[in-house]
């Protein structure tokens, strides 16, 4: 099952390093930062965000389903 990409490349930098931010704050506050950090680091390296998908936006400016290798009729 293929997902439709909907984070773009600047969306996904800022969750990297919000994700980066988490995992420093698990060790200097609270271990709860991880399941942000998580949760962050996922949807940056899918770059799929199931809110985004909820809510219907998308910062990704290519459309990726014109690239997809199944031909549509």
């Amino acid at each position: 099952m293929k997902v439709k990409k909907n984070v773009g490349k600047i969306d996904q930098l800022i969750r990297y390093v919000l994700a980066l931010i988490f995992l420093v704050l698990t060790f200097t506050v609270s271990y709860w930062f991880f399941i942000g950090a998580v949760v962050m680091m996922f949807t940056a390296y899918f770059s799929f965000c199931g809110l985004y998908k909820l809510f219907g936006i998308n910062t990704c400016k290519i459309d990726y389903s014109e690239f997809s290798d199944e031909d549509e009729e």
